[in-house]
């Protein structure tokens, strides 16, 4: 038997679906598929050179150390023997130095994303308090953890899903979310912040993020207040979707940004709650020129590939 909830979310699923529908899906004709790379056995064995009898006894020869300068003994720097005649600016080394993970960048670990992995830490080049792309950040670029995807600046606080100012959000992250929200990829629905006890529960006390909703989702809360100021000025918003999300368009791993999209509506509605709790509530729409969306290949993973149903809807304005 269906249970009262599971009913409400079906239900909530189809009106949010219309919702998008009526935005029109600028979707392109093809959509790259994320598909699992399979790493290649290492068919190399190890080459074992058999000495004779006459050399068992000889000992390895020993690598004859370099006396270094006076100028490099006092540089404090420990440097190789190969090294030692060699002029060697330190400084410029580490400032060019890259930002990508090791595991990565030396094949030893390969990603199942087909964009490309940003940078590892290091200072931020740029102000995250902008509106808009990030300079030399390009759609599909993904990163390993939210600090790294802090530091790119395309999202600030590592945690929090709504990043914004005065004018509106400058980015949002798309990871988990609530059971009733579309994804459609190039527009999906969003709900704000708010409404649960930052106490956590008796199970997870410290778990600010699973207490059931006790109270009504305001845009008086400054992060609702951001993405209701974003439907009004119309100002883009960077949006990252996590690997955590339910959604065919969900990175395989880490965090990706998938370019900039417009809020088109904002709107208070009851929530999926037994009590009822209004939660704000917002759509997305993707901004056109940006390179198409990476999707999962859902072929044998057992995940849903729903594909909007495209049907006859009324026209869905935008409400401030």
């Amino acid at each position: 038997m269906v249970s009262e909830y599971e009913k409400q979310r079906q239900a909530n699923i189809r009106k949010n679906q219309e919702l998008l529908i009526a935005l029109g899906l600028d979707k392109p004709t093809f959509e790259p598929k994320q598909e699992p790379i399979k790493k290649k056995a290492n068919t190399k064995k190890r080459q074992i050179v058999e000495s004779s009898a006459d050399d068992e006894d000889v000992p390895p020869a020993k690598v004859q150390r370099v006396e270094q300068s006076n100028s490099a003994q006092g540089s404090g720097v420990r440097r190789s023997s190969r090294n030692a005649t060699k002029a060697i600016d330190y400084g410029k080394e580490i400032s060019e130095a890259s930002h990508i993970s090791i595991a990565y960048s030396s094949g030893v670990k390969v990603s199942e994303n087909t964009g490309p992995l940003g940078r590892q830490g290091g200072p931020r080049l740029h102000n995250p308090k902008r509106y808009g792309a990030i300079p030399g950040v390009e759609v599909g670029t993904w990163w390993e953890s939210r600090e790294d995807c802090s530091a790119a600046a395309i999202h600030a606080p590592w945690v929090g899903g709504i990043s914004g100012g005065p004018q509106g959000a400058h980015s949002v992250v798309l990871n988990g979310g609530y059971d009733d929200d579309v994804d459609f990829g190039y527009s999906f629905t969003y709900t704000g912040s708010g409404g649960r006890d930052l106490k956590g529960t008796k199970a997870n006390p410290k778990n600010r993020r699973t207490a059931p909703q006790s109270s009504d989702q305001t845009f008086e809360n400054n992060f609702n207040k951001m993405l209701k100021r974003s439907c009004e000025t119309k100002k883009p918003v960077r949006v990252v979707r996590g690997y955590k999300l339910i959604s065919r368009y969900a990175p395989i791993e880490g965090y990706r940004y998938d370019g900039l999209y417009r809020v088109e509506k904002a709107w208070l509605e009851k929530g999926l709650n037994p009590k009822g709790y209004l939660v704000c509530k917002y759509t997305f729409k993707r901004l056109p020129g940006q390179p198409a969306l990476g999707v999962r290949d859902t072929t044998h993973s057992g995940e849903d590939d729903v594909e909007p149903r495209v049907e006859e809807t009324e026209n869905v304005s935008s409400s401030t």
